[in-house]
């Protein structure tokens, strides 16, 4: 019977997309891990594998189209001996998908919900190819026909078989790998986190009514404005923050910073303030371990690595990569890292596991020539640094006598529901001690 290829949600907030490129064509043999297009959300153009195998019976969606909803059915699948009369009229795959799956379980509730990625499914035809399909108390386990027919081979009770495929469903990949085993209890049910939603308002029509007459161009937002939109407009509205203030002396990490970049200019590596700042709270987040934790709805999540995001500006938007285990990397290391994270966030080129996730962000205006400014958290972080120029200033020296400084000004915003106002300064005096005394940071 048919397979049905429906668009992929290759992130959690992931609701839609462009399906960029068609890497087959109608008639081509298809195998399991085959590339069969590539997908582009509102971050990243990302490669969309095969999970069946068979031949591209029909493509429903012609690449380049916009807007095309997770699980719409994108292309049919055809097994040995079927043809094109086998497929049936397109529908939307929700309206297809059994009872018991249509909230992202199988219909045994067997397997937990799949992970973003590929997602392929059939329709309920009696298979003449393949062994009936099993049932675990009295409902119906969803396996695809080749998965069967492997699993019959192997003598496998299908089961025990946790499906990797849309809603629990078993592909030939998971019988591939699996051994016979004695039956588990299934696990908890888990809810699917939650897409943002725009904040409500004044409707499109009664703003454009307001500049009647008025010359304007309407500007189409795409998915990663959409995105930003509805997510900090969400953390805006829901997480209290509040805010911290310091000013920095940078003028021994400057010296530190030219002595260091002098030599190592013969491995081609230069080192640049947000090099030093990156590290400065990777390792703050050791020393205040109680501040390296995440707000996670009825509980917070306090981590043992200080994992950090950088905000990356791009046409259009911005990215938030992450550098996992920052404390541990010497400067030129993360230097390299943030480089590489920089220049594939501009091309779009990073995968979602390269920038989701990490405990604390830092979101650097001081190559525009800011001074401060506040920034808005990124849920579930706690925390993020604003961090201004560093300029020439008046300040009174240890001495008691006047002087001249390159201060550099940061506002660190704290979620209060994770952080008290004491913890966070601690977080932000501990950064400030170790930009200020940057050689503290090599030991």
């Amino acid at each position: 019977m048919p397979t049905e290829i429906l668009m992929p949600a290759l992130s959690p907030t992931m609701e839609e997309g462009t399906l960029a490129k068609w890497h087959v064509k109608e008639g081509d043999k298809v195998s399991s891990g085959d590339i069969l297009a590539e997908i582009e959300t509102d971050k990243a153009t990302m490669e969309f594998e095969a999970v069946d195998e068979g031949v591209m019976g029909k493509i429903m969606i012609p690449e380049g189209t916009e807007g095309v909803k997770v699980n719409d059915v994108i292309a049919v699948l055809l097994e040995e001996g079927e043809s094109a009369d086998d497929i049936a009229a397109p529908e939307k795959s929700q309206d297809k998908v059994p009872d018991q799956a249509r909230d992202g379980d199988s219909a045994t509730s067997a397997a937990p919900a799949p992970a973003p990625g590929p997602q392929q499914k059939t329709s309920n035809e009696t298979d003449t190819k393949a062994p009936a399909a099993p049932a675990k108390d009295g409902e119906r386990i969803f396996a695809s026909p080749l998965a069967r027919r492997i699993a019959a081979e192997k003598g496998l009770d299908l089961t025990a078989v946790t499906g990797s495929g849309p809603h629990g469903r078993i592909v030939k990949a998971d019988v591939d790998s699996a051994k016979p085993a004695a039956k588990t209890d299934a696990p908890a049910k888990t809810e699917a986190p939650k897409a943002a939603t725009m904040a409500t308002g004044p409707s499109t029509d009664a703003v454009i009514k307001m500049y009647d007459g008025r010359p304007f161009e309407e500007v189409k937002l795409d998915g990663m404005r959409k995105t930003i939109a509805a997510r900090l407009t969400e953390a805006k509205q829901s997480v209290p923050h509040f805010y911290l203030r310091r000013d920095i002396n940078l003028d021994a990490l400057m010296k530190f910073r030219g002595t260091l970049n002098k030599q190592l200019e013969s491995r081609g590596v230069k080192l640049s303030v947000n090099d030093f700042i990156i590290k400065a709270c990777a390792l703050a987040l050791q020393q205040v371990p109680d501040a390296n934790a995440v707000w996670a709805g009825d509980r917070t999540l306090k981590f043992e690595k200080s994992d950090v995001a950088v905000a990356v500006a791009i046409e259009g938007g911005l990215f938030t990569p992450v550098l996992r285990d920052a404390e541990m990397k010497s400067l030129s290391a993360l230097s390299a890292e943030m480089k590489d994270l920089a220049t594939r966030a501009r091309d779009r080129k990073l995968s979602p596991g390269e920038y989701q996730g990490g405990s604390f962000a830092i979101s650097n205006l001081g190559m525009f020539g800011i001074d401060n400014f506040d920034a808005i958290i990124n849920p579930p972080h706690a925390a993020i640094l604003a961090v201004g120029a560093g300029v020439k200033k008046p300040i009174v020296g240890a001495d008691g006598e006047l002087a001249v400084a390159t201060v550099m000004s940061v506002t660190l915003s704290v979620d209060h529901r994770v952080i008290d106002g004491a913890l966070g300064a601690n977080l932000l005096q501990a950064i400030k001690d170790n930009l200020e005394n940057p050689l503290t940071m090599l030991a």
